[in-house]
């Protein structure tokens, strides 16, 4: 049964903050995210995977945002329209995670890819309670607290050397996600990841760093108040001070649109009020716009640096429908 379904049956009140001002994903919205649905599951190979033709090492990665949006939609493994692609993709993810707590292939950026598949698989332990995800998880959990470094921080490899901004938030986010799931997560970790991310502070700007004292934007800025949020430091005065940074650098994201976009959606959603209610009436706006429609499928090219229609597809059809509260992770 699906989170909403659950508050809804036992009486729960909605978070204050989801309360204030709550966005309704209107008609026209709903029709580009099941457009966007299609789309993602019509890229799907035979193996579960999403993959790019040209970068087989962002197999793993791919996958993991593509889940990400029909989580965000509802769907669950062979539960929803499209639980037969959620099931597949899930299968997929479990069967490239190796002995060692690796997704094969380990190659390039590789931590980027473990800490979306392992945040995906950490979602689908908590929805469903499947021990045979649970310890692959715990397998894929292991491999990130090991690699964290000595700042709080992970970098490209799953090896604790440096680390940076844009791979921390994939990994403290997922070991918040195992950690809600039931898993055992040391606190000292998190802690340790939340000291990182206060590195990466820019008080000048009231933006975030890539890495402390270097080249801040509107995507680390975004990845730092998300992270920090899932982190449980809600009201941390940098939360506020970079959600305040992004809304006026709104339509300067630099090269990496989508990939900002990913973190700065669920950022605005977890501030709640105004803060939400504004980034997604604009941003849904925009998405309207710049959507590619072939008939009743939908998808989004590439812009700047994001790697492929794809990648941009999942994450825009995750944020629009964010409304739908079907990621527990993001519910304060």
């Amino acid at each position: 049964m699906k989170l909403l379904q659950w508050i809804l049956l036992l009486g729960i009140a909605w978070p204050a903050h989801a309360q204030e001002l709550e966005v309704r994903v209107e008609p026209e919205v709903a029709e580009v995210i099941r457009g966007g649905l299609k789309y993602l599951a019509g890229q799907q190979l035979p193996n579960g995977s999403w993959q790019d033709s040209s970068h087989a090492s962002w197999t793993t990665a791919l996958t993991g945002y593509a889940l990400m949006a029909f989580l965000a939609s509802g769907n669950l493994p062979n539960e929803g329209e499209y639980g037969p692609v959620v099931a597949s993709g899930k299968q997929y993810l479990l069967d490239a995670l190796q002995r060692d707590g690796k997704f094969s292939p380990v190659s390039g950026q590789y931590m980027y890819g473990h800490g979306i598949a392992t945040l995906v698989l950490a979602e689908l332990y908590g929805q469903t309670q499947s021990a045979a995800i649970r310890s692959k998880l715990e397998q894929a959990v292991r491999v990130i607290i090991q690699s964290q470094n000595t700042e709080g921080g992970w970098r490209y490899q799953p090896a604790a050397q440096d680390a940076d901004i844009s791979v921390t938030v994939l990994q403290a986010v997922a070991l918040r996600a195992a950690k809600e799931a039931g898993l055992d997560v040391p606190q000292a970790t998190l802690d340790k990841a939340v000291v990182y991310i206060h590195s990466c502070y820019d008080a000048r700007t009231g933006g975030f760093f890539y890495q402390p004292n270097r080249q801040f934007s509107f995507a680390c800025t975004a990845a730092a108040i998300y992270s920090l949020q899932v982190l449980g430091h809600y009201d941390d005065p940098q939360v506020q001070s970079g959600a305040d940074y992004l809304a006026k650098h709104f339509n300067e994201k630099g090269g990496y649109v989508a990939y900002g976009h990913f973190y700065a959606g669920p950022a605005a959603y977890m501030l709640g009020g105004d803060n939400w209610k504004n980034w997604y009436t604009n941003l849904s706006a925009e998405l309207l716009k710049t959507a590619h429609r072939d008939g009743a499928v939908v998808s989004w090219e590439k812009r700047g640096s994001d790697p492929n229609p794809t990648y941009c597809t999942a994450v825009y059809t995750t944020i629009l429908a964010l409304p739908y509260h079907y990621i527990p992770l993001y519910q304060r």
